[in-house]
């Protein structure tokens, strides 16, 4: 008999929990899980990215995309439901992935990392010189609307947190199936070894492409999230600075589980907000030394923490076996 998954029933008690969190956390407090939320998935694209070797430095493209898409959305389109703002945000970030990841699933390793990075700077570019998109100031976004019904601001901010945390739920266990499934244990084989994987038949574009448009909708989803929670987009979310940050936190994080992108966010906000209060001038040494701290002592990330009891030095392709004839 196969192990039985616990990651579906960790998803709904942490769910549970963060929903009803929110009647006892303050404001700020709510604001940053909102934050961590909507970072962590985008960080769980750059995990699905990374278990088939490929580092992406242009995440913020899409997160990016997924924030002017809200904003156009609006001031455009006229449109204020929080449904279908999400919605086209994601829409945006699979058309713009679908048709980079043509592309993009042709290079490996530093040709892949750079070309990634050179397309979220061009967009940056663009959007930081162009008057109408609010150039380097960005555009505002107003309070989101339910069914056309207009709320008020703490209901806003309700609808907002419910949101995000129901969507990150759903998002995470996909993406968890994602990883379980034959097309999400080729990711490891490719990144293994792909030429081999190509002789037995399988197609490691295919691979490459499907992780690419994955990464893509979910960093579109988290810039959308985003936008909505600080009403305000701007061209900075496609910086390299903002990439690096997903980066960052996917290697504190590590990349064994798709949990391992939230805790890695949890981790990283608060350890900048409190760094941020008690030494402003000093906050990116602090985060610096955090990160060299893990990558010397947990080389796999902080969720390596949760592996100790478990066959030491097994490789991925090991855990696969386990997860298969475990009884």
């Amino acid at each position: 008999m196969r192990a039985f998954d616990k990651t579906p029933l960790a998803i709904v008690v942490a769910t549970t929990l963060l929903l009803v969190g929110f009647f006892v956390f303050p404001a700020w407090l709510s604001l940053m899980v909102v934050t961590i939320i909507a970072k962590a998935l985008v960080v769980v694209g750059v995990v699905v990215l990374m278990r088939s070797g490929l580092v992406s430095f242009g995440q913020g493209l899409y997160y990016c995309i997924g924030g002017y898409a809200v904003s156009l959305g609006e001031q455009v389109l006229q449109i204020t439901d929080i449904f279908v703002l999400l919605a086209l945000a994601m829409a945006a970030g699979l058309v713009a992935g679908s048709i980079l990841g043509l592309l993009m699933s042709r290079y490996r390793e530093i040709f892949f990392a750079m070309f990634s990075l050179a397309l979220s700077m061009i967009l940056y570019g663009i959007l930081s010189r162009t008057q109408s998109l609010g150039s380097t100031d960005g555009l505002n976004i107003v309070q989101p609307t339910l069914f056309g019904i207009k709320l008020a601001t703490q209901q806003a901010k309700l609808l907002i947190y419910f949101t995000t945390c129901v969507l990150a739920a759903l998002v995470t266990y996909a993406v968890h199936r994602y990883i379980r499934s034959p097309l999400g244990y080729a990711s490891m084989a490719v990144r293994d070894n792909e030429i081999r994987v190509e002789y037995l038949g399988l197609a490691p574009k295919k691979v490459f492409y499907s992780n690419y448009v994955i990464a893509s909708v979910v960093a579109a989803l988290g810039g959308a999230i985003t936008a909505l929670n600080y009403g305000h987009v701007q061209p900075d979310m496609a910086y390299w600075s903002q990439s690096g940050e997903f980066i960052f936190i996917a290697l504190m994080g590590g990349t064994s589980h798709v949990a391992a992108a939230f805790l890695g966010s949890a981790v990283f906000e608060t350890i900048r907000t409190y760094a941020l209060e008690l030494a402003p001038d000093a906050w990116r040494v602090i985060l610096g030394g955090v990160l060299i701290a893990i990558i010397c002592f947990l080389p796999k990330g902080l969720w390596s923490l949760t592996q100790f009891g478990k066959r030491s030095g097994s490789s991925d392709w090991d855990r696969v076996v386990d997860e298969k004839d475990s009884t």
